[in-house]
């Protein structure tokens, strides 16, 4: 595990996501790399549908509404992310989806990438 790899987000920001990140509560995580955590939706919409997030604070921005210059380069980060993801794992087709606002489907206000397919992982992978 990567824990003392990154800069958890504070505690003074408290979403469902922050928690996952500080590992204060579980979550599925299927991936992880210096600078992003994945973990499966509790409530998908695909056979695999994957939620990709920023782990460091410098990253951390709650919406695509909210970016800024110093925040622009998050969604690229997730992309790539799903993106390594999906080769090393041979998925060869899937959906990269941001819910943008309260009125865009964004249930939880922490900059999240989804990834949906419908090819499951296996468990080797």
């Amino acid at each position: 595990m990567l824990r003392n790899a990154f800069t958890p987000c504070s505690m003074a920001q408290d979403t469902i996501f922050h928690k996952i990140v500080r590992r204060e509560i579980p979550a599925d995580i299927v991936y992880e790399d210096d600078a992003v955590l994945v973990f499966r939706d509790i409530h998908p919409k695909a056979p695999l549908h994957l939620l990709f997030i920023a782990k460091h604070d410098e990253d951390f921005v709650s919406s695509i509404d909210d970016l800024t210059e110093n925040t622009a380069h998050v969604p690229g980060l997730l992309i790539q992310a799903a993106q390594r993801f999906a080769k090393e794992h041979g998925i060869k087709g899937y959906q990269l989806r941001f819910h943008v606002g309260k009125d865009g489907g964004q249930e939880v206000f922490y900059l999240h990438l989804h990834f949906l397919s419908n090819q499951k992982l296996t468990e080797e992978q």
